[in-house]
Order: C-alpha cells, then structure tokens, then sequence
C-alpha cells in the first residue's frame, strides 16, 4: 500500500509540475514552407487561388480519396468555404474559408478543424516572382494551442511535423504546374 501511495504522489506531482510548465510554455505556432515553380507568378496564382485544385496536391485531401466535401460559394472568391469529413482520424472534419486575395500575389484562409480536435487556424498561400519564368510558392498557417493543450508543444514538434506535409504538398504542385 505504500507503494501504491508513493507511486500517486510521484504521479500527481509529476501532472504539477508539467501544468505549472504550461503557464510558462508559448501557445502559439507557426509553419511556412516554400518552392520553386518554372511557371508565371500568375498562371502559378491562377492555380492556387482555387481551393478545388487542392484536390490535387494536398496532402491532407489526397489521404481519403472517399471524404465527403462539400463547396459553398464561388471558388477563387472571397467567402468561398470547402468542407470536409473523413473517417480517416489524420483527415478529420472542418471546413477552409477563403478570407482575403491580393491578386496575382497572396490568397487567405481561415481553417477550422472541428475533428479530431477543434480549433481554428489562419493560412496563406504566397506566391513571388523570380523571373519571368519562375515563381516561388509560399505555403504556411498559425495556430494556437490553449492552456493546457500547450503542453504538447514541449513534446511534439509541430513545426516539423507540419512542414513535412506542406512540403509534400508543394512537392505535388511543382510536379502537376512544372509539366
């Protein structure tokens, strides 16, 4: 029974301090990756503005090719929402809004997930010239993580782990614009 007792107190001490570590830790992050297409800044644009032709390249909408989606509005538009739901846990549920375009330079969104956690993320796609020829594709979100979900990002790193699927998904749009 002192064992017991001994291995709670450890235990409970332990959830202390990682909580009051909490208080301490950031909540918020931020991914940005990029890459170069041998295409023009705007047939690249043209291409990004529309959430449909994610359907093409994201790595997120090429894991469940037999999620439900659902299209509000008129793609390439302010306003515009894409809506998903997938049984596949690494898709989960949400909806991307368009929420602002510069044109030829930069489109919005706001992301909200509601599986398999909710929260709400604002993301970006960039895209520069670099010649007449070349574009660079500027692909990244934020997020935040309330107290005491926080905590994670002691442990998990997101940035990584975020970047690898923003890199396979611009990886997949060079090779569909770059033919």
């Amino acid at each position: 029974m002192k064992i017991l007792k001994k291995i709670l107190i450890l235990l409970a001490v332990f959830i202390v301090l990682l909580l009051v570590l909490g208080l301490f830790t950031r909540k918020s992050y931020s991914v940005e990756r990029e890459i170069t297409i041998n295409k023009p800044k705007q047939e690249v644009f043209d291409f990004v503005k529309f959430i449909k032709n994610q359907n093409t390249f994201n790595k997120w909408v090429l894991l469940d090719p037999k999620m439900r989606k659902d299209y509000r509005g008129t793609d390439g538009t302010v306003g515009f929402v894409y809506a998903w739901d997938s049984d596949n846990k690494d898709v989960g549920k949400g909806e991307q809004q368009i929420t602002k375009i510069v044109e030829g330079e930069r489109i919005d969104f706001e992301i909200r997930f509601e599986k398999p956690f909710a929260s709400t993320a604002p993301a970006y796609m960039i895209t520069e010239s670099i010649s007449q020829n070349q574009t660079k594709v500027k692909w990244g979100f934020s997020g935040t993580m309330a107290y005491p979900m926080n905590i994670m990002l002691l442990f998990v790193n997101i940035e990584d782990m975020l970047g690898k699927d923003l890199d396979t998904g611009l990886q997949n749009l060079k090779g569909i614009l770059d033919k």
